[in-house]
Parts: structure tokens; C-alpha cells; sequence
């Protein structure tokens, strides 16, 4: 998910450390052991184009039915966020949320810079600096001589006040991480697993400097456009159950979406979101693990909502929901049906397995059976018809070379001509 902003031109936001590897390896999913890292995530042209799965472990994994992995026992919400958040370069500060959380919520009357001021705890001229830079930011905030401000427009900034609570009664409503700019909200949530954040923490950028996707690609960051969402878990499961959040994270998308749609989503194997043949979301999961469990894993999801247009280069390939439907969308409710989704099938994933996630699976995506597609791997490029998924979520292929059925593991995956 990155931006396609010249650096020269303005300062990238700080960059945070990436984390260290002790003992765990950092593997990218889909995979079926983790015995190394495999490429990143949704590219170019994965804003469209074709979907390139990422474990290069081996040619055919094993086809023995997975055990549903041990339902996970957390602390409860609010235990959880008793930790203090994290202090990180660049968040933004939680009195400007304040703030547009208070002009948000009062949108139909003014408000004096002194009550403001009380409010927050700033000064009335901190208040009045803060305004402009929201103004500077796209915020419609009009002031009114000796009497005070109010907003013109509910702002579409997923602060975390204005954001949590349409979460409430998640693990996702009280870790929230907010920047107006970072390099990727995957490299934030991955130094966050590694410092001990518990899980249910939410990272997110309005706008990314370096946001990345599967094989090292770019996605297109357009700012305040967009989602750019990474979100932490730490599941009780093998790294071979994996890839299913993968799988689950695309449900919550899809079916998020959906609801602002005339036409019906589609889900190109492992992780493309469509409509009408052209990508406007994808999924990038990231984690640390051994052989035999998963420490944490990050979820990064990219959806283009209100972006007007794509660059040349990518229009026949992706797409927004405002170009699909004409009209502007709200992010922040997106993304809490989005989050919300996420916490039901990554709680059904935990408590029964594979089989409802795969059941949703087939019902919602074109690609699970029956499809013509092209596979282009490092080794070949060869045609065939899906053949449904793994119980590890691995997708099968018939081959038109009578060479059998094919579990894919690492290549591109696009419809046939």
C-alpha cells in the first residue's frame, strides 16, 4: 500500500525500526510450514491485475485435513487495554482527535475556543494553530467572530475517538493507532507485535509514504481516499492454519463493501476484492512464528473508496467504489462493518476451523470452482479450471495439459481468455 508521492517533494513521516528477529522468522501468507520468508504483498498491479500467491515452500503440500485450531482465550476488553498505548513517532496527537471528535459531535452548533480549550486541554491559541492545520488538511471548519467554530461538514478522518466506538464490544475499539502520514501501516503493526501489543490493536494512516504489497509491490495510497488498516492478532494456531486469516480478512472486505454496491463483489484467490473484473481492494498478512506456532500476525487491508480516477496505467485493471457508483462514500463506516466482520469470521475461524471460512469462501468467489484462469508461475505458465481450496486454503487446478490437479502455492492467478 504505498504511495506514489515523490519523496523529494515532502518529508516522509518517521520511519519505524523494523523488528527484530530473535528467534521467530517472518513469514508472509499464504504458507504451509514456516521455514522461510516468502514475497510481499498487492502491487501496482494489484491495484489490479492478476493475484500472485507468495509461499514458495514446496510444489505440493500434503492434503491431509486440518484440525480446527484451539479457540484463543483472551482477557477480556477492558484488561486488555489497560496497557498504556505505545508511544510512537508520529501518531497523531489524541487532543486533536479530541478535537475533531468534539466538532464532529456538534456539528449543528458553534463553539466557543474558550469551551474548546477546557475541553481538550490547550490553550485557545493552540486551539486556534489546530484548526488551521485541520483546515490545511481538508477539514471545513468555519469560525464565526467572537463567538467560535463549527464544522461545516462531519470530517471523514478515522480518528480513533470518531471510530471506536461503532467497535464497541470488539477486541479492535481501544488500541487504535492513527497517522496522518507513515510509510506503511504493516511495518508500524509488525514493531508493535514484536514489543508485546496485545492483540486487537489497529494501526492507521490517512496517507502512506512506503506502503507495500504482495512480492514487494506498491499500492496506490491516495490520501484520505482509501482504508490503509493493519490490524494485530495473535491466534493459538500453527503457522499451516495461516493462511486462512488471509482468507478471512477477504470475507470482511468483501462482504464491507458489498453494502455500497449496485453489482455483486467478487474474491480472486488468495486476496483480490472485484467488481465487475477490476480490483479496488487487497490483503496483505505478515507474521512472526516457528514451526509449530503462530506469535502474532498483522492483517494489512487496502480498499480505494472515494478515489475519482486511477493512473493510466492501472484503469482497466482497478477501480474505487466512487468510480463503480458515482458517489462519495464514508470511510469510517466502511471500515467499522470491515472490522466488524473481521472480529466474526476470525472468531469462527478460531472456534470451528477451516469449514466456515471455506464455505463462505465458495459461496462468495467465482474463483473457487469452475473457473477458467491462467497460472503464471517462476517455472511455467499453464491453464486449467479451479478445482476448489485445501482445508488449508490452497487453491487446486485442473490442468488442461492432463497433467493432473495442481495445488498452487506461488504464481499469478488471472481469469483465461
Amino acid at each position: 500500500m504505498a504511495s506514489r508521492e515523490n519523496p523529494a517533494e515532502q518529508k516522509a513521516a518517521e520511519q519505524i525500526p523494523p523488528p527484530s528477529n530473535r528467534n521467530t522468522k517472518m513469514l508472509e501468507i499464504p504458507v504451509t510450514h514456516s521455514k522461510q520468508r516468502n514475497g510481499q504483498g498487492p502491487n501496482r498491479n494489484t491495484n489490479g491485475g492478476s493475484s500472485e500467491t507468495v509461499s514458495e515452500i514446496s510444489s505440493r503440500p500434503t492434503r491431509t485435513r486440518l484440525a480446527a485450531p484451539r479457540p484463543a482465550k483472551y482477557p477480556p476488553t477492558a484488561a486488555m487495554s489497560s496497557k498504556r498505548l505505545a508511544t510512537l513517532p508520529g501518531t497523531t496527537d489524541r487532543r486533536i482527535d479530541a478535537l475533531l471528535t468534539l466538532l464532529a459531535e456538534n456539528s449543528t452548533i458553534v463553539i466557543s475556543g474558550a469551551k474548546i480549550a477546557k475541553e481538550i486541554g490547550v490553550t485557545r491559541q493552540q486551539v486556534w494553530r489546530w484548526i488551521e492545520r485541520l483546515r490545511e488538511l481538508g477539514v471545513r471548519v468555519q469560525g464565526h467572530p467572537h463567538t467560535g467554530y463549527h464544522i461545516e461538514k462531519i470530517p471523514d478522518i478515522l480518528v480513533p475517538q470518531l471510530l471506536s466506538h461503532r467497535l464497541y464490544g470488539t477486541p479492535f475499539a481501544r488500541r487504535i493507532y492513527h497517522f496522518f502520514k507513515i510509510d506503511s501501516t504493516n511495518t508500524v503493526a509488525l514493531q508493535l507485535g514484536e514489543q508485546g501489543e496485545p492483540h486487537g490493536a489497529v494501526v492507521l494512516a490517512e496517507e502512506q509514504t512506503a506502503g507495500r504489497g504482495r512480492a514487494g509491490r506498491k499500492w496506490l495510497s491516495e490520501k484520505s481516499a482509501g482504508i490503509h488498516c493493519t490490524v494485530l492478532v495473535r491466534p493459538q494456531i500453527s503457522p499451516a492454519h495461516a493462511p486462512l486469516l488471509t482468507l478471512a480478512a477477504g470475507l470482511a472486505a468483501r462482504d464491507a463493501a458489498a453494502e455500497e454496491l449496485d453489482a455483486v463483489p467478487d474474491i480472486r484467490w488468495p486476496n483480490d476484492i472485484l467488481v465487475h473484473g477490476r480490483k479496488f481492494s487487497g490483503i496483505l498478512t505478515e507474521m512472526h512464528a516457528e514451526p509449530d506456532r503462530v506469535h502474532y500476525a498483522v492483517i494489512g487491508i487496502g480498499m480505494n473508496i472515494n478515489q475519482t480516477k486511477m493512473p493510466p496505467e492501472l484503469a482497466d485493471f482497478a477501480t474505487s467504489l466512487r468510480i463503480e457508483t458515482g458517489k462519495t462514500h464514508s470511510r469510517i463506516e466502511i471500515l467499522a462493518r470491515l472490522l466488524r466482520h473481521l472480529d466474526r469470521y476470525y472468531n469462527l475461524f478460531l472456534a470451528q476451523g477451516a469449514e466456515p471460512i471455506l464455505r463462505r469462501f465458495a459461496e462468495v468467489s467465482s474463483y473457487f470452482q469452475g473457473k477458467r484462469v491462467r497460472i503464471t508461475t517462476v517455472a511455467e505458465t499453464f491453464t486449467g479450471t479451479t478445482s476448489g481450496l485445501e482445508p488449508s486454503g490452497v487453491l487446486r487446478v485442473l490442468r488442461d495439459d492432463g497433467r493432473g490437479v495442481e495445488s498452487i502455492l506461488s504464481g499469478d492467478v488471472a481469469e483465461a481468455d
